[in-house]
């Protein structure tokens, strides 16, 4: 069973971000997790809580907007720095 790290939540949450992944599966990844993985013990709650939130995504009452993925970065340990790059 896969334990999923603080660091393994931060990528995942960079690769929407940088648009490497949409928003679907982003949601579909955080509903796998929560069925199949395992959550670091020195962090269960958070880790559980980022990624069960993440798993609502796609319903339009919840969303995932930038501000809740600088939080959920943020409660993760990490700062965002954004950086404008000509195309």
């Amino acid at each position: 069973m896969m334990v999923i790290t603080k660091k393994m939540l931060a990528d995942m949450l960079m690769r929407y971000i940088n648009r490497e992944i949409d928003l679907s599966s982003l949601v579909d990844w955080a509903e796998n997790m929560m069925r199949e993985s395992d959550f670091d013990s020195s962090n269960f709650e958070l880790i559980r809580d980022i990624v069960a939130r993440i798993g609502l995504g796609d319903v339009q009452e919840f969303g995932l907007t930038w501000d809740d993925c600088y939080d959920y970065l943020h409660k993760l340990g990490y700062n965002i720095k954004v950086e404008l790059v000509e195309a």
